[in-house]
């Protein structure tokens, strides 16, 4: 029988984000609907806001099921998640915010595609879209777990109907109901999640925590060192390329707030994980038996994602677990939503507009990221209800985002002047097919080479071979873009065989994207005749151009009479003014 007490409390906190959702959509400009306004909130997130919204980015249901669960199975020494994504918002502060919020990108595709073009930054959409919905799938898995457990919901309809809420007021809100409602989120899970602990701490049927019984910390085996080190260092870099990260640190107000909005959050992370990381020593020390759970003991791989709700409702009262519940609901929702917003902005941006529709207008964008917004919703409420593991879909969502996209983000933003798109294609190719040979247990995938260390028993990979997978990538990228810059310009390749068009083969109407400029320099740009000439018959149109960006590395032709440029400095001022007696429609001055 369902619980009515139960369902009533899931549709106030679901009335409640819902309500949150849709005040904050109106917070959007009123007939502004451009793409910044949208996917970035205009540019204008605060920092209170701003430090909420980036915690919710990781601390969702899955996030909290997901480290009860491996609490109790393996112990917290393998608990690595919230530890790993926590360090991966400081590195993600340290290396990636500033350039990235500086050089005024809309996603974290932009820096891709302006290095290697559009189609190749297509390609690489696919593991972000994979990151994304594997990520909205584990905490929709996780919310239909609890909701079966607690108010004995249908497992599917608590999943599709917690998806269609979270579509709804995503499609509508843009950003600005996802921030806000991540808020109310985190507030959510602070409060009911520490209200229940106390009471399943006291409970009759849970031994102290000290005793032999409750081996809740766990331990690394000597052979399993390799292993471990290979989860974290996935969790830690295979945690900074996601679109829901950098979306909040390009909404930010600036590159220095973007920096602080993500140490903070890194704080916010740890300090979440500890009252899952309680239950799941609590569930750990009960007698499960001698509760009112009737279920196999002791507990299945059927049953252990379930540890957090099965704490809630069973070893506290009626009241304090349905408000235990209200803040899981919560969490959930105000989660999925970032993943579903973040996969469909970059699909509109990167691979519609940049890929097939140049000419396309913001509101076409619009629509089409509304689109997409249903579409990855329906996808990933698929993978909730065909994945059992709540922490296996959690921690695998980083590993095609590692071992594919990390070394490439990583090159474009500190090194693109050593890689080109023949390196990037080569990259890709070996990252996935190394990552594919070790196979994968969660989607049933055999491994086709069998590392030194193999677990024969367990049937599981010892050797790190996600981090090989990722340092072969970017060992590739750097030496194929190496060798084919190599061989186009010193001739042993005409320039015809650039059949990429990014080494030698160079569209005469492209320019490559020059260093951002510093704050307070300005560009100035004469559209006389003269400046024509300096620049050329031909208007250069460079991918910031395209991308509405300025390009800051325009640069003159050598052929130009001294006379000419001297008649030019003295009638551009040096802070890009108008000086002199020139005429004001002849300069075009560009911060």
């Amino acid at each position: 029988m369902i619980n009515i007490a139960g369902v009533i409390s899931i549709i106030l906190f679901y009335v409640l984000i819902l309500a949150v959702g849709i005040w904050a959509a109106r917070k959007k400009e009123e007939g502004n609907d451009s793409e910044e306004e949208v996917m970035l909130a205009g540019r204008n997130i605060g920092l209170f806001v701003g430090i909420f919204t980036m915690t919710a980015t990781w601390v969702g249901g899955g996030y909290i099921n997901g480290t009860a669960e491996a609490i109790y199975t393996r112990g917290l020494v393998w608990c690595q998640a919230p530890f790993g994504y926590a360090l991966s918002l400081v590195f993600g502060g340290v290396f990636f915010a500033n350039p990235m919020r500086k050089q005024g990108y809309v996603t974290m595709l932009d820096p891709l595609q302006d290095c290697f073009g559009e189609r190749m930054g297509g390609l690489l959409f696919l593991p972000a879209l994979c990151g994304e919905v594997f990520w909205a799938a584990g905490i929709l898995a996780a919310l239909g777990a609890t909701l079966s457990v607690i108010i004995d919901m249908d497992h599917r309809t608590s999943v599709i109907f917690s998806a269609c809420i979270a579509v709804f007021y995503t499609l509508f809100g843009g950003l600005y109901a996802v921030a806000y409602t991540d808020v109310i989120q985190l507030f959510c899970i602070f409060l009911g999640l520490w209200m229940c602990i106390p009471f399943a701490w006291n409970n009759e049927h849970v031994v102290p925590l000290s005793s032999i019984e409750a081996d809740w910390i766990g331990e690394v085996k000597r052979e399993e060192y390799f292993s471990y080190l290979d989860y974290g260092l996935l969790l830690i870099f295979g945690g900074i390329p996601w679109q829901v990260y950098f979306q909040r640190v390009l909404s930010s107000k600036s590159a220095g707030r973007a920096q602080i909005l993500s140490y903070v959050a890194a704080f916010g992370c740890v300090l979440m994980a500890i009252p899952p990381v309680l239950i799941g020593a609590i569930a750990k020390a009960t007698a499960w038996n001698e509760t009112a759970y009737k279920g196999p003991y002791p507990l299945t791989e059927e049953e252990t994602p379930m540890i957090l709700p099965m704490v809630l409702q069973y070893l506290t009262p009626d009241f304090v677990s349905f408000f235990g519940l209200g803040a899981v609901s919560a969490a959930v929702m105000s989660s999925a939503d970032s993943s579903v917003l973040s996969a469909s902005s970059m699909f509109a941006r990167n691979v519609y507009k940049l890929m097939f529709r140049q000419k396309a207008s913001e509101m076409e964008i619009i629509w089409v990221m509304r689109v997409a917004i249903f579409v990855v919703g329906v996808l990933s409420t698929i993978m909730a209800l065909t994945i059992p593991s709540i922490y296996g879909l959690w921690s695998m969502c980083s590993d095609l985002v590692y071992v594919i996209l990390f070394p490439q983000l990583l090159m474009v933003v500190h090194f693109k002047n050593h890689c080109n798109t023949y390196g990037s294609l080569a990259a890709y190719i070996i990252a996935f097919f190394v990552r594919l040979s070790g196979g994968e247990p969660v989607l049933h995938l055999e491994p086709f080479i069998r590392y030194p260390g193999w677990d024969e028993e367990n049937k599981v990979q010892l050797f790190p071979f996600r981090t090989m997978a990722m340092l072969m990538s970017l060992i590739t990228l750097v030496g194929v873009s190496w060798w084919t810059k190599w061989v186009f310009e010193t001739g042993r390749l005409a320039p015809g065989y650039d059949i990429f068009r990014c080494v030698v083969n160079i569209p005469e109407d492209v320019q490559r994207v020059g260093e951002p400029l510093e704050d307070g320099e300005q560009m100035s740009v004469m559209a006389s005749g003269a400046m024509s000439k300096m620049y050329g018959a031909a208007t250069m149109v460079g991918k910031d151009e395209r991308n509405g960006r300025i390009n800051p590395a325009l640069e003159p032709d050598d052929d130009i009479p001294p006379s000419e440029v001297e008649k030019l400095k003295e009638s551009i001022g040096s802070g890009g003014g108008i000086k002199g007696n020139a005429n004001p429609g002849e300069v075009q001055t560009t911060l």
